[in-house]
């Protein structure tokens, strides 16, 4: 019994140490983008506001 509990306690283990390294991935992935994302934001403003008082 104790060996199928501490069996069953290392597969939960396991998949949440899977689902951590999923989540960092992707963290890392938005991570990556985000400056992009941002730049790309401030020159549409930038274009915008030109645009507007010219």
């Amino acid at each position: 019994m104790e060996d199928q509990m501490t069996n069953a306690q290392l597969a939960k283990t396991q998949a949440e140490i899977a689902k951590i390294m999923a989540e960092t991935v992707k963290i890392q992935a938005e991570a990556r983008w985000y400056p992009l994302v941002v730049g790309a934001a401030l020159a549409t403003v930038l274009i915008t506001l030109t645009k507007l008082f010219l």
